[in-house]
């Protein structure tokens, strides 16, 4: 149950943010300051690089989903891709030289211009607002900064007018400040993930760059109540569990693979859905996880079919994940410079490198619809740079008065006491 309920909840969030038009809203504010400026206006003519772009942010779903999964063996697994790979491009605005390249190649950014990523973005995020009233999908994205920690401006404004990013410098070594970054995280996700961050904040960290989605939609063709029974689960582990199992029978878009099938859920007025793929009972489920890749989802998508007298059973569940440490899964897809002393952060100030990538993200389905919310909060810290020489004379100390022609020394002490 645990490993064939994460592969499902997977594609249903990628399902629910690659497929068509969402109402939502923007960030919330974190407090006016004055580093939280109006960026350019970008615009949103469409472009070639669309479904390019489309395409690289499904195959690093599919590529950290593989990840963690491989780590987390026959655990639950529930993750946001979207939310993971746009805390980690807010940070991509300030990287440069190797650590740009690495973190382009494991985002899937490779060979695209960062105006040209940035304006793919922007579309996108401007595209998850629009009009499907039966849906709620919330991005917003936020930059916490430590107090007298000076920050690229260039770097914020970018942020600011992609990301609709906000923007507050804020005294790290106050526990009030913990309780402001979770109390936005909370805001964020209607309450549904209360706490990301523990005080106190590490003296070493310099900012977070956060993102939250919540998302909430009914299903088009609810399931009736009434014939919801009590069944029994195989559970992966081989062990069975008892469950409540939601049911219907009508015309459910249903598609068959190789060792799969699979059927189209849709929410609201059909421009989200969550899909649900079941692989064939002799296909181990870390194998066909194993096999994920984008193309995979285009199969999917497009053998799809319209098909009469389905009869459709799946549980009804909660699932919470995390909160899931992602630095060591994002360094084997290739980024573990942006972890290292040799980071190259200088769009947002010299020496700084990404010392955490934390992920937490839960989800309810039941007969009316579904319910889920994401956060990743990204930590950077400043690198061990060469210690400034200092010469603080507040303990025993020799002294001396000499003559500089000759080198004679005149006196000669030795302070101790004051």
């Amino acid at each position: 149950m645990r490993k064939l309920m994460s592969i499902l909840l997977l594609l249903s969030i990628l399902a629910g943010l690659t497929a068509g038009c969402l109402s939502g809203g923007s960030a919330q504010p974190v407090n006016e300051d004055p580093l939280d400026t109006s960026g350019r206006t970008v615009s949103t003519t469409p472009d070639n690089t669309a479904f390019d772009f489309h395409k690289a942010n499904r195959r690093f779903a599919f590529d950290i989903f593989r990840q963690i999964s491989e780590e987390d063996g026959n655990e639950n697994i529930f993750i946001s891709p979207l939310s993971i790979s746009t805390a980690l491009t807010m940070a991509y605005q300030g990287a440069g030289s190797t650590t740009k390249e690495a973190m382009a190649k494991a985002l899937g950014y490779s060979g695209v211009s960062t105006e040209e990523l940035n304006k793919s973005y922007r579309k996108l995020l401007d595209h998850l607002k629009k009009a499907d009233k039966k849906v709620e999908l919330n991005i917003s994205n936020s930059i916490w900064i430590r107090d007298g920690v000076p920050v690229n401006e260039a770097f914020l404004k970018t942020n600011k007018s992609i990301f609709d990013t906000k923007a507050a410098v804020m005294d790290f070594s106050k526990d009030s400040t913990v309780d402001a970054i979770n109390k936005w995280i909370n805001e964020s996700t209607k309450g549904r993930i209360q706490k990301m961050i523990e005080p106190p904040i590490n003296g070493e960290v310099i900012m977070y760059l956060i993102n939250a989605i919540y998302f909430k939609g009914q299903w088009s063709d609810r399931f009736d109540k009434d014939m919801t029974f009590s069944s029994i689960f195989n559970s992966g582990n081989g062990k069975k569990a008892d469950v409540m199992m939601m049911s219907r029978k009508g015309t459910i878009e249903y598609a068959s693979g190789d060792n799969y099938k699979a059927v189209r859920l849709p929410y609201g007025k059909g421009k989200t859905a969550m899909y649900v793929v079941l692989p064939d009972e002799d296909v181990p489920m870390d194998e066909f996880v194993a096999g994920l890749q984008p193309d995979f989802w285009d199969e999917l998508t497009g053998s799809l079919t319209k098909t009469d007298d389905v009869i459709l059973q799946i549980p009804r569940f909660k699932l919470e994940y995390g909160i899931k440490e992602l630095k060591d899964s994002l360094s084997v897809l290739g980024m573990g410079e942006a972890f290292s002393d040799e980071a190259d952060f200088s769009g947002i100030r010299e020496n700084t490198y990404i010392s955490s990538v934390m992920h937490k993200a839960v989800i309810e389905v039941n007969e009316e619809g579904s319910e889920a919310a994401g956060v990743t909060a990204v930590e950077a810290k400043l690198t061990s740079a060469a210690e400034p020489i200092s010469f603080i004379a507040d303990r025993p100390f020799i002294f001396a008065i000499a003559d500089e022609d000759t080198g004679t020394i005149l006196f000669l002490g030795k302070l101790v006491v004051m």
